[in-house]
């Protein structure tokens, strides 16, 4: 394919992919591997977790073996967890210790443990791609960094963690106009109510209740910041089922 219409396709696997992910989805997977690697190679690393995503896992687990490690595990750590945890069981061992050295550790233990939780449980749900800043970091990096996205990914909240990932606090974006430039995130950042991977649907409902926000934090045991879980992520509550328990009490 020469290089004018490499990249005409490309922009129009990119507006399938935008559109209709799960269609796109099933159309690529029905390509030859290397097929799929030259229409989704040149694109943006988010547009490419829109495809892999709905995906059969042994076919995006093919896709991502061949992509360059670095960007690989890049895309690896922005899918849904439980997409990443099936993609995790099909590489090999080496090919999983490749990995394990470019991922963040708690991440690669989110991983492993992803089969055992429930599947209504914060772990499943999650969602790992969020912003997040050092304590020490100035305000004016984050805005530079808020910046490069488009303006439909912009987050409500971005997080504060500390030199370990340990999740320290958050920052509303609609409040940084508040502040200076030169101001310490450390120093501006809210105190932050959280979730563990292990909590309910019905656990996580209680919190949003009490916290007032459309997203929590989920953490591990150590504190350290491993997703977040929007509201519009949980499932819906069965409220007849929930009046009929208080019902028979």
């Amino acid at each position: 394919m020469n290089a004018p219409m490499h990249a005409l396709a490309g922009v129009i696997t990119e507006k399938f992919i935008l559109a209709a992910p799960q269609e796109a989805a099933r159309a690529l997977a029905s390509l030859a591997t290397h097929e799929v690697l030259l229409l989704i190679g040149p694109l943006k690393a988010q547009v490419v977790v829109s495809c892999l995503n709905p995906m059969d896992p042994p076919k995006a687990a093919a896709v991502l073996r061949r992509l360059p490690l670095k960007q690989a595990s890049y895309i690896l750590a922005r899918l849904n967890v439980e997409q990443a945890a099936k993609l995790w069981k099909e590489f090999s061992t080496p090919y999983r210790e490749r990995l394990s050295a470019a991922l963040e550790p708690a991440f690669v233990k989110l991983l492993t443990e992803a089969n055992s939780f429930s599947p209504d449980s914060a772990g499943r749900l999650m969602r790992t791609d969020f912003v997040a800043v050092r304590t020490e970091s100035k305000l004016s990096a984050l805005i530079e960094r808020l910046k490069s996205l488009p303006r439909k990914k912009l987050p409500a909240v971005c997080y504060v963690t500390g030199k370990d990932g340990e999740l320290k606090g958050f920052i509303r974006t609609a409040e940084l106009a508040f502040y200076t430039a030169q101001s310490v995130c450390g120093s501006v950042m809210n105190p932050a109510v959280f979730l563990h991977p292990q909590d309910s649907a019905k656990q996580a409902r209680e919190l949003f209740l009490q916290a007032e926000t459309d997203s929590l934090p989920v953490v591990d045991d150590k504190g350290i910041l491993l997703g977040v879980l929007p509201k519009e992520s949980l499932p819906a509550a069965n409220e007849k089922g929930s009046l009929w328990a208080r019902l028979t009490k």
